[in-house]
């Protein structure tokens, strides 16, 4: 069926084989086919130009699939092939690495054999252009690994042979199939498209020196921040004038006065990068001021990449924790249905990337503290005062799991112990905890820690995901129970005794990271890339465009 579907095409758009062969010198014994079988050595001028094997294969399979017809010989089709690899920009790649020289050399007087040559390398450049669309430039394992639960399939990279083929009577049908579908990639794509971030001119620099700039000062660094402001569009040209009164003149038209109108667009930049909005410019908004246009863009484009890589894992129903943005998503049936704030980890102790399934529930939850935390945290706080012990209700058992006296360990060097916090609301996983596999021994929960949810950055966390209003986490996940099962849930929580309980059915679980996105008001926030993964993702990328 495909295949008659392929040849109704190459009809469509008027490709024949006499059409290609009337160039053809009739003494040349040369075939499209025969090109393709020694590609690297008829056709690479340089290098540069030379073909893998994994890309002559998949030339050949395509090739094969049309009993080896050109392809590229209508003006029309080359002009629209073109305007779709010039338009991958806006995916953050590069079309002339797409072999946009070599289409617009096929429309051009040439030899025989440089012909064949350039509709080879043309389909080499379509078949590349659909495999980074859909599959992205570099491989995740190789510069952002998530650890995936072993019941759950890795996702595979598709064939894109079998894409393009598919889709060989519309091109437009083609790129739009290897693009991901979700909503979050699409968005970024046309916010790129409208935005100025591509063609944004460099802003410079607001020196970092000196006190945090609060409303009223006087400041050497004010006419730069007020450049900044109004190259990054958070201030008009005729801000000044809008909010002063006629007697504040003077006021206004002092250059190093830090004034209510550079407040109010410093605030609006602060919310754009997940900032406290307090419009006080102190390191943490000048460093993110100080990032150059460039740099954005370059950060934007990473993104792209890791959406690319993150739609092979997203499911229709399932919690997503968005850990740069320290926020959780629920999905149900492709809808977000419920969201919530977070604490991760800090970056000494990072939450881990991974995909599992969540499977059951810890109602009023013991804690054993991990041996990162015992060494670096607990010991330290009972070697000062062996009543944290009581305060903080952590009890001290052996490696069997025995109860033993603290007043017998010697703290200075303790040997063979581990710490256990009993249930309650003072217990460090607050009411409940949130359980799926893997190797890092973290998990979601509810926490005592609820202050720190007010923050705007809340990498807090010693690896696991704090939740806020983790029992509406809990209604969701139970979203299939019957009414006696909540019930029978409501009677443990009430017992205050420990206890696990299954869900009804696994939900999938992601924990991913990405750093850039569009709001509800279709503009470009940037987070900070707290775990510095953005710069290895940069690097890889330009190495592999280059």
């Amino acid at each position: 069926m495909l295949k008659k579907q392929i040849w109704l095409a190459l009809a469509i758009i008027g490709v024949s084989y006499s059409t290609f062969s009337a160039a053809q010198p009739s003494d040349s014994p040369q075939t499209l086919e025969q090109t393709l079988n020694t590609v690297t050595q008829t056709c690479a001028v340089t290098r540069a130009d030379r073909l893998s094997e994994q890309s002559i294969a998949q030339l050949q399979a395509f090739y094969q699939a049309v009993n080896h017809m050109p392809l590229w010989q209508d003006a029309a089709q080359r002009e629209q092939l073109a305007q779709l690899l010039t338009e991958m920009r806006y995916d953050g790649l590069e079309p002339k690495k797409y072999q946009l020289q070599r289409l617009a050399a096929l429309g051009q007087p040439a030899e025989y054999e440089q012909h064949l040559c350039d509709e080879l390398y043309v389909s080499h450049g379509y078949l590349q252009a659909l495999q980074h669309l859909h599959n992205g430039v570099l491989n995740p394992d190789k510069v952002e690994p998530y650890w995936y639960e072993a019941a759950l399939a890795q996702p595979q990279a598709a064939s894109v042979v079998e894409l393009a083929l598919a889709h060989v009577q519309n091109l437009p049908q083609a790129f739009a199939a290897a693009r991901p579908q979700h909503r979050m990639y699409q968005r970024l794509r046309d916010t790129l498209k409208r935005s100025e971030v591509m063609t944004q001119a460099d802003w410079g620099q607001v020196p970092l020196e000196g006190k945090s700039l609060r409303e009223g000062v006087l400041d050497s660094r004010v006419p730069a921040l007020h450049e900044r402001l109004l190259l990054g569009g958070y201030l008009s040209t005729d801000s000044d004038a809008l909010l002063v009164e006629p007697d504040q003149v003077a006021e206004r038209i002092d250059p190093l006065l830090y004034n209510v109108d550079l407040v109010a667009a410093v605030k609006a930049f602060q919310q754009d990068h997940y900032l406290e909005d307090d419009g006080i410019v102190g390191p943490a908004t000048l460093r993110e001021m100080n990032i150059s246009p460039e740099q954005r863009l370059q950060q934007v484009r990473v993104n792209l990449e890791r959406l690319r890589w993150l739609d092979k894992q997203l499911e229709p129903t399932m919690l997503v924790v968005d850990i740069a943005g320290a926020r959780l998503l629920y999905f149900r049936d492709g809808h977000i249905v419920w969201r919530t704030r977070t604490q991760v980890g800090t970056v000494r102790r990072q939450t881990p990337l991974l995909k599992s399934r969540i499977t059951h529930l810890t109602i009023n939850p013991t804690w054993t503290v991990p041996p990162t935390i015992l060494r670096e945290d607990k010991i330290p706080a009972i070697q000062r005062d062996l009543g944290y012990l009581a305060r903080t209700n952590m009890r001290v058992l052996d490696f069997q799991g025995n109860v033993l006296d603290p007043a017998s360990i010697n703290w200075q060097s303790p040997q063979g112990i581990m710490l256990r916090q009993g249930p309650g609301p003072q217990n460090a996983l607050g009411l409940v905890a949130i359980r799926f596999a893997n190797p890092f021994s973290v998990y979601l929960h509810d926490t005592p820690s609820q202050h720190l949810f007010g923050r705007s950055t809340r990498t807090v966390s010693s690896g696991c995901v704090r939740v806020e209003d983790a029992q509406k986490l809990v209604d969701q996940l139970l979203f299939d129970a019957s009414d006696a099962e909540r019930a029978r849930i409501v009677r443990i929580q009430a017992s205050g005794k420990t206890q696990n309980v299954n869900l009804p059915k696994p939900v999938p679980v992601l924990l991913a990271y990405w750093t850039v996105e569009v709001d509800m008001d279709n503009r470009l926030r940037f987070r900070n890339d707290s775990y510095g993964n953005d710069a290895k993702i940069a690097a890889a990328l330009q190495a592999a465009l280059r």
